[in-house]
């Protein structure tokens, strides 16, 4: 397996993807205690949009990618807290229709190729270097936002009037919470797809839960589930050519599988 490594592009989706694995479960672990797991499926089916997008006018699909995410999850929760839309109504609306626009989209370009099939699906061949800085540099700011505001997000995470009430700028930080969770996302379709980085953010939490610790060490367990699971899974595509996205997230539901065995309460 050590072999594996000498390969460069193997180094660059270890890379990713271990970047990706901590982002993805951190930021999760704020949506599953929120109940709002939907998000994530959500952003990832509007990032496909923005893909296609990207074939279509012969721009980077990633930044398309980025763009349109960024713009829905504003829209979503200018939706959820101005208009005081239902948050599974509204993402509901996204989902479906984001997803239809692709279909639209990838209709008229007349080219469903390897190229998009990729971004569907995920590809460790598809992560360049420059991938790896736009990753690095996004990621990092990612994170000290989430570290930063950690404590406040949390609070909003399990009562929101009640943070309100205590002064935290609750709006403010809804809008930057999804944000974030959008540009990861948007970044994390080269390793593991648009349709399966939902998974990477919202199973590792759930799995974490299920040992009834505290916040904190939830999230410390979410973060090593992840990166087990992309180890385990990069591994497993290059050894037996399998997608990496899907080699990923089977990884993710046995994990998950074996913390509901062994805690059945």
């Amino acid at each position: 397996m050590i072999e594996m490594l000498q390969y460069p592009f193997m180094q660059r989706a270890f890379v990713a993807g271990l970047m990706i694995a901590i982002l993805a479960s951190l930021s999760g672990s704020f949506i599953v205690l929120r109940r709002y797991s939907l998000l994530s499926e959500t952003l990832a089916h509007v990032s496909l949009v923005g893909v296609a997008v990207g074939l279509l006018l012969g721009m980077s699909p990633l930044w398309m990618a980025v763009l349109a995410s960024l713009v829905a999850s504003w829209l979503i929760e200018y939706l959820r807290s101005v208009h005081g839309m239902y948050s599974d109504s509204v993402l509901a609306i996204f989902l479906s229709g984001s997803l239809a626009l692709a279909i639209v989209i990838v209709s008229l370009a007349g080219s469903f190729n390897a190229s998009l099939f990729s971004y569907l699906f995920g590809s460790i061949l598809s992560v360049s270097t420059q991938d790896l800085w736009v990753m690095g540099i996004a990621g990092s700011i990612a994170m000290a936002l989430l570290i930063t505001f950690f404590k406040e997000l949390y609070f909003i995470a399990f009562d929101e009037d009640v943070a309100r009430a205590g002064g935290i700028r609750v709006t403010l930080l809804n809008f930057m919470l999804v944000s974030v969770i959008a540009v990861i996302i948007a970044l994390s379709i080269r390793v593991v797809g648009t349709l399966l980085i939902g998974a990477l953010m919202v199973i590792p939490p759930v799995a974490a839960i299920r040992f009834g610790m505290g916040f904190y060490p939830t999230t410390l367990l979410s973060m090593a589930i992840a990166l087990v699971s992309v180890v385990i899974g990069l591994s497993a595509s290059y050894l037996f050519s399998l997608p990496s996205g899907a080699a990923i997230v089977l990884c993710l539901l046995l994990i998950f599988i074996i913390a509901l065995v062994i805690n059945r309460r």
